[in-house]
């Protein structure tokens, strides 16, 4: 049976004083934000990208691979650091299930990773929602602010799925009334506010421009403007220091932030790789699902906004994934990341059933698509030593002089023209479809036109269609809406029918969800 080590060891193999320590009963820890000016001079490590090919609906892995490369390097005397998203609750009690790894490949103490943990997301719903209460009581009030209520685009938040609550009618006694609705507590611009900061002094400053709807005539409000900022950040001086865990084998792991993958960037908090950069010598980190959604993201948002370059990409893939996607969809894939600059390595998740020939032909074709090395993982069954053969082609890549790394995309770019590169270049669509109110609000977020877009698909396709499989070429990529994130600093993108509130499946997970 695993025995967990007390979080002061783990924070002591990471250099992280005990003064610097919030506790959360023996094996979980806040770290606090002052560590920062300790640690701002010191040598930056090696920064690892986990990432992977359009999963199916059961994901192929990506969490489990970046424990257990972590995992491995440190037994090559690496010190490594895993920092990771934490799991939706909503998500757990519906179809995805834990988001902590797998077998001898996980973080602890699981339990309560999955479920409340912290109370960070308890935090990050309440202060979204006090935002939404606070608004319809002002305009209930008088509307001194001249609040057009057709025009309020900030809902409340639930970590529960409900699709029951994507719209609802808001009334008041006094015959007002305007649709509104719910998202999932991780689609919340609160939640990206919270993960793209590199401070607290930029989180005061991110909350100050969030804009929650526009005026009579026309223009943003914001909450500086309703004078909330402060009280909002002060809801999250907490959440905004990172949770110290541990992986099976007792690596340093930082647990923070769940921003969701499709319908948001999809990528643990910047401060928690800061800090784990100045501590070690590799930091592994993920994006969610696939490259087109998490990588391009990562890259073109986390990384721009945190200043961050890495240095190695590795894209999972399985063949479950295989079967249902094709090669052709790994072949795009592998040069989604290439696009960038970063040098690519594939890790071949395997399953129990997948043969020697099969696993022979996917290294054989990934070389051959472009990445530097194929090797096969079996971290979920030998933990770190099913990941040594990864974990030495990431050092050989992280020291070698491949890297350029390069956004897709220039800030001065029209918004419109981000759109169609990301469709025409990482999605393979032949062109852009905008809705007549997509067209408005292209119009209208003209004044934003320096900021990074961040797109709202599914994650089972390419393609804005979960049932156009494979690498699709030449489609037709729907937008319908857009919505400013002025925060979070960037504009959202809706495609096809993709949902802010998931529901729940025909069987949710009612027993032995953990």
């Amino acid at each position: 049976m695993l025995k967990l080590q007390p979080i002061e060891k783990i924070a002591a193999k990471a250099n992280i004083g005990k003064i610097y320590l919030t506790h959360f009963g023996p094996y979980i820890a806040k770290v606090d934000l002052g560590i920062l000016d300790e640690i701002k001079k010191r040598k930056q490590g090696k920064y690892i990208l986990v990432t992977a090919m359009t999963p199916t609906v059961l994901g192929e892995g990506k969490t489990t691979i970046a424990i257990g490369l972590s995992m491995a390097l440190n037994s090559l005397k690496k010190k490594s650091f895993v920092c990771i998203r934490q799991p939706s609750v909503a998500l757990l009690f519906g179809r995805k299930g834990p988001g902590t790894g797998s077998g001898y490949s996980q973080v602890f103490p699981y339990r309560d990773i999955n479920l409340y943990f912290t109370g960070d997301s308890f935090a990050i719903e309440t202060a979204n929602n006090f935002i939404a209460a606070f608004i319809d009581n002002l305009v209930y009030r008088g509307n001194p602010l001249n609040i057009d209520a057709k025009r309020i685009y900030w809902h409340r938040t639930l970590e529960i799925s409900d699709r029951f609550l994507r719209k609802i009618k808001a009334v008041n006694n006094k015959s007002l009334s305007y649709i509104t609705g719910f998202d999932i507590t991780a689609a919340s611009e609160i939640m990206a506010v919270l993960s793209l900061c590199n401070d607290f002094n930029e989180l005061k400053r991110r909350v100050k421009r969030i804009e929650i709807g526009n005026d009579l005539s026309g223009n943003g409000i914001t909450l500086k403007d309703l004078k909330l900022d402060s009280l909002i950040a002060d809801l999250l001086k907490d959440a905004i220091k990172p949770n110290l865990v541990q992986t099976a084998q007792g690596t340093p792991c930082f647990v923070h932030t769940s921003p969701f993958g499709n319908i948001a960037h999809g990528a643990n908090s910047i401060i928690a790789d800061k800090i784990a950069l100045s501590l070690s010598d590799f930091v592994i980190t993920e994006a969610g699902f696939g490259a087109d959604c998490g990588a391009e993201k990562f890259f073109n948002i986390k990384c721009r906004q945190g200043h961050l370059k890495p240095d190695v990409a590795v894209l999972v893939c399985s063949m479950r994934a295989l079967r249902v996607h094709g090669l052709e969809n790994l072949k795009k894939q592998i040069e989604n990341v290439r696009i960038f600059g970063i040098p690519v390595i594939v890790a071949i998740n395997r399953f129990q059933g997948d043969s020697q020939s099969q696993l022979a032909l996917i290294k054989q074709k990934a070389i051959e698509f472009g990445a530097l090395k194929a090797e096969i993982c079996q971290v979920h069954q030998l933990g770190s030593r099913g990941g040594l053969s990864l974990a030495e082609a990431v050092i050989e890549a992280a020291q070698q002089k491949r890297n350029n790394f390069r956004f897709l995309y220039p800030l001065a770019m029209p918004l419109e023209k981000k759109i169609e590169t990301i469709a025409k270049l990482i999605y393979g669509a032949g062109r852009v479809k905008f809705s007549s109110m997509a067209r408005e609000k292209l119009k209208r977020l003209k004044r934003l036109n320096n900021l990074p877009v961040c797109m709202v698909k599914t994650h089972l396709s390419l393609s804005h269609n979960p049932k156009l499989k494979g690498a699709p070429s030449k489609f037709t990529l729907s937008v319908r809406d857009l919505r400013i994130a002025a925060g979070a600093g960037f504009i959202l993108v809706y495609c096809g029918n993709i949902q802010t509130m998931p529901g729940l499946p025909k069987k949710p997970r009612l027993k032995n969800v953990l």
